[in-house]
């Protein structure tokens, strides 16, 4: 792809927006990059492009800049369908984004990752065991670095793993992953998509340049993926809950019970000059739950995607299970913070939708005190009226949609409401008994208090920790 003298226009000026912008001017492109923020709310390291010969547009787009493009890439927090974009392809100017252009520079094998929730703890996973199959491997995309970045590198690996949002799989093309990677779909990012069939065939897309040659790991038990499953003309390998799975007449995969998970498929190959078939349960191809460090139902769910789709990239089997056994989660994802007076708090800021909120609670025998709010991503909290009956002792509200959220659960479980989040601990603390367990799993998006989820997060964690030390 020629990039020298042609004149590109950035848009949106986060981290990944700044990548995209030094990669451009590197290569000898004439590079504008834009942002609606004034320059005062910029990072410096955005008005540092000024020094690398980058022009900026800030506190606003000018229509002009979106006519006179030869190519327009733009960021995942950019809506695909602004007025300004649209003008561009009408013009006939191509408009790509990040993982567009990065995808075109990369010679090795991708393994995409996509889904309504557990995508980073899949993808963080999926590159621990190929590393420990001996790869080489780059781990980024959605998950931290973008995947501009690694090509801007001249880094070479063996494999590039990627966790890919929806709003990137939006802009693609010719984006096509060796392996793609489908965890699940839930009620999500409705305050972006006008309906959940457009968010639904959203994720699809991680599909539709795959060929025979390639894998796509398909959520059995899933209905909306199991739907888009009858398109994909890759290589099949479905995971999901024993009972569901099984409708897939002949599937390869992994059905996950309530003991382990059961390997079916010809990837499952215990390598030659090694000890690690020497067990009845390994000759089986069957991991034993109690064998996996992750916590959580849908963790172990998580667990059987990331083994197909290593073992589908060429991971060693060994490797697949060490990682399995020593891999214990991610931060902000149903962490446990601390045990105080007998009550266990747990962080799970990182559960931004419903679906995420309804998995978390299922996770636990104990009563909960359950802490939500933020900025309502337009998600349906009567959906959690049902679990809350069964499982709930309190709900603590705060936050944007606090009193939303109260009218959504009509009396399903008695609510309390909280301004700071000192305030929604200290609550929590004396709504809790011995034996119970306090959970932050907001169920919306940070933005109303915090930067993002994870300093929501780290506050729950700090105003816990004040808790433990008054004790």
């Amino acid at each position: 792809m020629q990039l020298a003298g042609r004149k590109i226009l950035v848009v949106g000026l986060g981290a990944t927006g700044v990548a995209t912008a030094t990669f451009l001017v590197k290569r000898g492109a004439v590079v504008t990059a834009t942002d609606s923020a004034p320059e005062a709310e910029l990072r410096p390291e955005a008005l540092a492009l000024r020094e690398k010969g980058v022009r900026l547009e800030l506190g606003g787009n000018r229509p002009r800049s979106f006519e006179t493009a030869d190519l327009v890439v733009i960021s995942p927090g950019v809506p695909h369908g602004a007025a300004p974009l649209d003008r561009s392809r009408e013009l006939g100017i191509p408009v790509l984004g990040e993982v567009e252009l990065a995808a075109r520079f990369i010679e090795q094998p991708i393994v995409a990752i996509t889904g309504t929730n557990g995508k980073t703890t899949t993808t963080t996973l999926v590159g621990e065991m190929l590393r420990r199959s001996g790869m080489d491997v780059f781990v980024g995309g959605n998950i931290g670095t973008p995947l501009i970045s690694y090509v801007d590198s001249d880094q070479k690996t063996g494999v590039v793993v990627a966790e890919i949002s929806s709003f990137q799989l939006d802009t693609i093309e010719r984006f096509r992953p060796k392996v793609a990677v489908l965890l699940n779909i839930a009620e999500d990012h409705l305050d972006r998509y006008p309906d959940l069939d457009a968010y639904i065939r959203s994720k699809g897309r991680i599909f539709e340049n795959q060929g025979s040659a390639d894998f796509a790991v398909l959520n059995g038990a899933d209905s909306r993926v199991a739907e888009l499953s009858k398109n994909v003309v890759s290589q099949k390998l479905f995971f999901g809950r024993a009972g569901f799975i099984t409708q897939q007449a002949g599937a390869e995969g992994a059905v996950v019970t309530d003991e382990a998970i059961v390997f079916n498929t010809r990837l499952w190959r215990p390598e030659e000059h090694s000890d690690t078939a020497k067990t009845k349960d390994e000759a089986e191809a069957v991991v034993p739950c109690s064998a996996i460090k992750l916590f959580g139902r849908h963790n172990i769910e998580n667990a059987a995607a990331a083994a197909l789709a290593a073992l589908a990239a060429g991971g060693r089997l060994s490797a697949v299970r060490d990682t399995l056994q020593q891999f214990g989660g991610l931060p902000h994802r149903l962490e446990f913070v601390a045990a105080i007076a007998g009550v266990r708090y747990y962080d799970d800021s990182k559960a931004t939708n419903i679906d995420a909120v309804l998995r978390a609670i299922e996770c636990f025998s104990a009563p909960v005190v359950l802490l939500l709010g933020g900025r309502n991503k337009r998600g349906e909290f009567r959906l959690l009226k049902e679990s809350l009956r069964r499982r709930v002792k309190q709900v603590v509200l705060f936050g944007e949609a606090g009193d939303e959220i109260a009218a959504a659960l009509d009396g399903a479980a008695t609510a309390s409401h909280a301004g700071s989040m000192a305030e929604v601990v200290a609550t929590a603390s004396r709504i809790a008994s011995a034996g119970d367990v306090v959970l932050l799993s907001p169920g919306c998006a940070s933005f109303d208090m915090y930067e993002n989820y994870a300093r929501r997060g780290e506050d729950f964690r700090r105003n816990v920790e004040k808790l433990e030390r008054a004790e």
